[in-house]
């Protein structure tokens, strides 16, 4: 199958529907990636804290795609903020991961209380010059740590990958990255902890169109241009999230979905959390 894509404000495309490998060892890992590759996804994300670059890598190599078919994304983990520690950070992934260069580099949660994003961007910046990096980016970020990253900077992130689901559907944030031309990415898409599928809404507009309610749930996502990155291990699964692309929901569906939304304040705080 053909997963289509976004363009980055980068000038790269990135697949709208990718493979998540979080909470996936190494083992896992590898088989899952190397079954995603062979269903025709492109986008795989990864992190140093998820502890199964290895595997991502092993997949990889074993599914004997071409390298310049695929979209790699990995994350700074909290530990390695700072300039120098970001750059070393990212050769480290790079050899775990058995590749020349990573397709997007993000930094995985801004951890204010240690005041090192701003610097760790500038390494990325650099990286990202010296062709190890296709694009940059962040996850977890709010609008007052875009602000200074762009103030500090001058340059915009070209993706903030944020948690998201018809649970917590972001609108504000969304509509603030959307205006300065960062591609939005949602991780936990499928809102599991939230109970998203099995809220009646979407188990109603899944019969109406004769499709599972995970496949609703993805397609919420894609149809607005949203990045989406489902983790499974199984091969069925993964075809099943990716036939999202064959169907459409209505305005109504979408109105309705939209009443799950919970609130900004149901996210996890990105001022407290903290990931090392």
């Amino acid at each position: 199958m053909t997963i289509p894509t976004t363009l980055l404000s980068s000038g790269h495309p990135m697949p709208l529907l990718g493979l998540g490998t979080w909470p996936l060892d190494d083992h896992a890992s590898a088989r899952a990636v190397e079954s995603a590759m062979g269903l025709g996804y492109r986008l795989v994300d990864t992190a140093s804290r998820y502890e199964n670059e290895v595997g991502v890598g092993q997949g990889l190599a074993a599914s004997g795609v071409d390298r310049a078919e695929l979209f790699i994304t990995t994350k700074l983990r909290g530990a390695d903020q700072g300039y120098d520690a970001t750059r070393d950070a990212l050769h480290a992934s790079l050899d775990r991961l058995g590749l020349d260069y990573v397709d997007l580099y993000l930094i995985h949660w801004p951890l204010p209380r240690l005041d090192r994003y701003v610097e760790s961007y500038r390494a990325m910046i650099d990286l990202a010059a010296e062709g190890l990096v296709r694009s940059i980016g962040v996850s977890n970020f709010r609008e007052h740590h875009l602000d200074r990253l762009i103030a500090e900077t001058s340059h915009v992130p070209a993706v903030n990958q944020i948690q998201l689901s018809p649970a917590l559907a972001r609108t504000d944030l969304r509509r603030y990255l959307t205006d300065r031309g960062i591609t939005v990415e949602g991780w936990s898409p499928l809102g599991q902890e939230e109970g998203v599928l099995t809220e009646p809404v979407i188990q109603e507009i899944a019969a109406a169109h004769g499709r599972s309610p995970g496949q609703v749930v993805l397609r919420w996502h894609v149809q607005q241009g949203i990045v989406t990155i489902p983790k499974s291990a199984s091969p069925e699964r993964q075809r099943s999230n990716a036939e999202i692309f064959d169907f459409a929901l209505t305005e109504d569906d979408m109105a309705r979905i939209a009443g799950l939304d919970r609130g900004e304040d149901a996210a996890r705080d990105s001022d407290e959390h903290e990931e090392f």
